[in-house]
């Protein structure tokens, strides 16, 4: 935890009472363990990040001072990221580190060699979405909250909606391991673009085509095939950084 996440309820004016149960005190005792009165990084989410003193309480819990909230996060990636569900044992992975590399804008979408198993998964629920985003946020020293879309029908999402994000973006990209003499790989520029990703084993020909179709450019990484765990952060490193 590199940032301590108040949620704006907590941020009223008074002294700020972290109970021994939340799961904030608990890192404070376990692995930050600071001193009475030293200065803890915080942030308040969706808002502004500053500094509060931190002091034990009697029964495990911590009590902050009012934070003095005084910077500005720091920029989003300007980046629309469609991906295909993944498989429910990396999707927390993946999602904790999409929100530390910046992006805030995330569509998960339904494929064909996506399980339908996967849809079920209990990590798709509000709470459990909301509790890898802060922990992602909390890594990078960041505050605001992607905002997640769910699409489970292909087709609809790709004929209806992809093409208006396209435009708003400007620039757009599917993610394959197409020949490399189809396809490009952009310079980072920082410029405004949507991402399209596949599941595991990559999209199908028909999915391929209709992203083509939509709008999208072909991008390779080249002939390896990659986790998407491992091509996630592989691609937004090069687009971005």
């Amino acid at each position: 935890m590199n940032l301590l996440l108040l949620s704006p309820d907590e941020v009223t004016g008074g002294d700020i009472l972290l109970p021994p149960g939340d799961r904030r005190a608990r890192h404070l005792t376990q692995v930050i363990q600071p001193q009475a009165g030293e200065s803890l990084r915080v942030g308040v989410i969706n808002g502004r990040m500053g500094t509060a003193q931190a002091c034990p309480e009697p029964d495990g819990g911590w009590r902050l001072t009012p934070p003095e909230l005084v910077n500005d996060p720091p920029r989003g990636l300007p980046l629309t990221l469609v991906m295909a569900m993944p498989r429910p044992k990396a999707f927390r992975r993946i999602l904790q580190g999409l929100t530390a590399l910046g992006v805030k804008s995330l569509y998960l979408i339904n494929t064909y060699r996506v399980e339908k198993s996967y849809w079920q998964t209990p990590w798709l629920s509000e709470a459990s979405l909301r509790e890898n985003c802060l922990l992602g946020l909390e890594q990078a020293r960041d505050t605001r909250l992607p905002d997640i879309q769910i699409r489970k029908r292909f087709k609809p999402f790709v004929e209806d909606e992809l093409p208006g994000l396209i435009r708003e973006r400007g620039a757009a990209f599917v993610a394959h391991p197409h020949p490399p003499e189809h396809a490009s790989t952009p310079p980072a520029s920082g410029q405004g673009m949507v991402l399209a990703v596949g599941p595991e084993g990559g999209f199908i020909p028909y999915e391929v085509d209709k992203l083509l179709e939509a709008g999208c450019e072909p991008l390779s990484l080249g002939p390896r095939i990659l986790r998407v765990e491992t091509a996630l952060p592989t691609l937004i490193g090069k687009l971005y950084y």
